[in-house]
């Protein structure tokens, strides 16, 4: 499905509502438990649609990002570029993988990613680093199994109507 013109369409559908997710409202002792919805759902399309997807889609959503959310111009789009190139590189060897392979993959990529993002943030000011924020990178892997499955199903559901 993600070669025709819908599929494409159903890609960006689901890379907005990634993106209203990420950028929703929560209280402040809740954030740390949410997560990376934008980082798992590009991972999810890089994977599944290598070719259609990539680094420019990593880009594009991160500028958005930044704009939504006020960080400094740039930061979230070099996070979600490398995720996107990450991708690209354990491509070959992740489709081989079973389903907790995977989420173990997805706890890495996620995983860097959350750390250079931590990185950034303590250049850009006073912020301390603690273990806490690996917690959407492992809420991220234990999601991973249930959103691939449903996304599996859904897109057979809509292949055959």
């Amino acid at each position: 499905m993600p070669s025709s013109p819908t599929g494409m369409l159903w890609i960006w559908f689901t890379l907005l509502m990634a993106l209203c997710l990420q950028v929703m409202p929560m209280a402040d002792g809740w954030q740390i438990w949410r997560p990376d919805w934008l980082g798992l759902m590009l991972i999810y399309w890089c994977m599944k649609a290598p070719y259609r997807v990539g680094v420019l889609h990593g880009f594009v959503l991160g500028i958005l990002l930044d704009l939504l959310e006020g960080a400094p111009l740039g930061q979230n789009a070099l996070t979600l570029s490398l995720l996107a190139f990450l991708c690209a590189l354990v491509y070959p060897r992740f489709r081989a993988y079973s389903l907790v392979q995977q989420a173990v993959l997805i706890f890495v990529l996620l995983g860097i990613v959350q750390l250079i993002e931590q990185w950034l943030r303590t250049l850009f000011g006073p912020f301390s680093i603690h273990l806490s924020f690996l917690l959407p990178s492992l809420i991220g892997a234990l999601l991973w199994p249930w959103l691939t499955t449903l996304f599996e199903a859904l897109g057979r559901r809509l292949a055959r109507d």
